[in-house]
């Protein structure tokens, strides 16, 4: 095997490694990506006229400097600025997002009983996400659509996550803040306005990709193990010496690489099976995503491209969660579970499937516990005194957004490159 040396090596091209990648400045890189593919979970596929991402991937900006960057680098910026329309599915009825601030659209009876639970609720030690949800909004609305959903989405028991597990991202709301919003309706949830490329979400990733030296990129070649003492790699390709390295690949992988040992029981997490699915005309008009917590239906969300773009033929992803390493998933059986429900919820009537891609989402959604987070700092901060440094969403064993990935990458390659 032939041997490379270079200052920085880089492991995943996904949002993160080529965030970072191209803020460094430097040619003395290399960027190993598995994959034949930069993007990792951006990547975006077009089959028979349909646009589809391995799942939605909407861009939610608190940094407008960090848009125009991205736009400013794509060849071809048709960006749509969308008002988030969701909606979520509870006994035939749908209800606007999020549900603890528009209970009043329920019946009479179920409203009442969300109610009167939120405002009598009682409060409880909060030791984990479900305890969380019972103090804050009582037994309706959880029962309801907290618990049934969230469990569908994370496929586990709520009792296993942090009380935070979503931090800034779940919408809290208070007995007082339900009243305000039944008053005076009015948009909120952090993704409330959101934007996307006509492109999909690949745009942004050869948008970023812009700024990484050419000849840098290695698709295809997997790192397999790293001697943090010699500070070597080795992929399935060479033997690679570096100074330092990032990485964005999920950090329990990152570990075993490094030969670190570690609790996997604190490392939990569960895939996501996404079906993107093309019909032959439109279906459901004016709404973005839905989401369903009825236990019997398979799905936890549908979203809707077509509805983003414009587009004349119903274009989906539906998103299934599931736990992570169970027996495989017989993929065509799924998929009939899949089209069943959605006649049984009344996406799909009488509509024709053109065409669909199928992909799982492995690790998607981690499990943020009180000892996954005691863990993975002290083992990031030990990994960074040996010039080894994990970040993104999976590489900091979290749950954040797209442009949090971003702010992160780039203030690390400022870091570095300042020392």
């Amino acid at each position: 095997m032939t041997r490379t040396r270079v200052k920085y090596l880089v492991i995943g091209g996904g949002i993160s490694g080529l965030a970072f990648a191209g803020r460094l400045g430097s040619d003395d890189l290399l960027l190993c990506e598995a994959e034949q593919e930069l993007g990792g979970y951006c990547r975006t596929v077009r089959r028979s006229g349909f646009t589809w991402d391995y799942s939605g991937h909407f861009f939610h900006f608190r940094h407008p400097e960090i848009e125009r960057y991205l736009v400013e680098r794509m060849d071809d910026p048709e960006i749509l600025r969308i008002e988030r329309r969701s909606a979520i599915r509870i006994r035939d009825r749908y209800v606007d997002f999020p549900f603890q601030k528009n209970i009043h659209q329920l019946p009479k009876e179920d409203f009442l009983a969300c109610l009167l639970d939120l405002y009598f609720r009682e409060p409880r030690e909060e030791r984990n996400f479900y305890d969380m949800l019972f103090s804050r909004f009582g037994r309706s609305i959880c029962e309801m659509f907290l618990i049934p959903y969230n469990e569908k989405l994370y496929a586990t028991d709520l009792r296993l996550l942090d009380r935070d597990a979503m931090g800034r991202f779940f919408p809290h709301a208070d007995f007082d803040d339900v009243m305000r919003h039944i008053r005076a309706p009015t948009g909120t949830g952090y993704n409330q306005t959101f934007t996307y490329a006509r492109g999909g979400a690949v745009e942004y990733v050869k948008a970023l990709q812009k700024d990484v030296p050419p000849g840098s990129i290695a698709l295809g070649e997997r790192v397999v193990s790293v001697d943090l003492d010699g500070k070597i790699a080795e992929t399935d390709r060479r033997t690679v010496e570096f100074d330092v390295l990032v990485s964005s690949c999920p950090f329990d992988r990152l570990l075993s690489m490094c030969g670190v040992e570690f609790d996997r029981d604190v490392y939990r997490a569960n895939e996501v099976e996404v079906f993107n699915l093309g019909f032959d005309r439109k279906g459901p008009e004016g709404i973005h995503w839905i989401y369903y917590p009825e236990r019997e239906i398979s799905f936890y969300r549908v979203g809707f491209y077509d509805n983003i773009f414009g587009d004349p033929r119903m274009s989906l992803y539906v998103e299934l969660g599931r736990p992570r390493g169970g027996t495989p998933a017989d993929a065509d059986a799924t998929l009939a579970r899949v089209l069943e429900d959605l006649r049984r919820v009344g996406v799909v009537d009488g509509h024709e499937l053109v065409d669909f891609h199928r992909v799982v989402l492995d690790p998607a959604y981690v499990h943020i516990t009180e000892a996954s987070i005691r863990d993975v700092r002290e083992k990031r901060e030990a990994l960074a005194e040996r010039g080894v440094y994990s970040i993104g969403r999976y590489g900091a064993w979290t749950y954040c957004s797209i442009e949090d990935n971003i702010v992160e990458a780039w203030e690390l390659a400022r870091q570095l490159t300042r020392a």
